[in-house]
């Protein structure tokens, strides 16, 4: 694993530090009036998901982590449990639904995601960036109503509520973004 400077850590960057895989959230570079310059790093465990918050001199040396990722088609739920299937070797896994946290009920049948992988050990889940669901329950559209820059409550077929336009009715499909959770446009 290649080893960088203290002050070459960006956001995103994953780290082998005080022997567990973290994720850099969030990187100040400080340069105080007295005393050599620093980032300050705020680190998310990948594995257990405490934060740390740890200062970098530019002469320190911390290993940083290549994760694979490898598409993977979501089978079915069991207990728990998601399976997937590795769509070049067909190898199934079982993951827990937590590893999606919040955005588990945008997963679909079939779908394919990105698990990233350190080795064998599978440590997250990216959904892709837009999902297509159907609006079961909202407000009728009004007629005139659509001038205005307003949004309207409303709940999709997987349970979620978004905001949508004043123009879209019950039964209409529409893209979800799953990372802002909000309506994108109409399927």
């Amino acid at each position: 694993m290649p080893k960088i400077n203290g002050n070459e850590i960006r956001p995103g960057n994953i780290l082998e530090h005080d022997k567990g895989l973290w994720a850099a959230v969030k990187v100040d570079h400080v340069k105080p009036g007295k005393g050599g310059a620093f980032a300050q790093v705020e680190l998310r465990n990948l594995r257990n998901g405490s934060k740390l918050n740890e200062r970098f001199r530019s002469a320190d040396k911390v290993e940083q982590v290549r994760l694979d990722q490898r598409d993977q088609q979501f089978l079915y739920e069991s207990s728990g449990m998601l399976v997937f299937m590795d769509n070049e070797t067909f190898d199934q896994i079982e993951l827990p639904a937590e590893i999606l946290g919040d955005r588990r009920p945008f997963l679909q049948e079939g779908m394919t995601i990105k698990i990233e992988y350190h080795e064998d050990e599978a440590l997250s889940a990216a959904l892709p960036q837009k999902v297509t669901c159907k609006v079961v329950e909202t407000e009728p559209v009004v007629k005139g109503q659509t001038a205005a820059n307003s949004f309207k409550p409303a709940i999709l077929d997987n349970g979620i509520k978004v905001m949508v336009p004043p123009f879209v009715g019950q039964d209409e499909d529409i893209v979800v973004n799953t990372e802002t959770m909000e309506y994108s446009e109409r399927a």
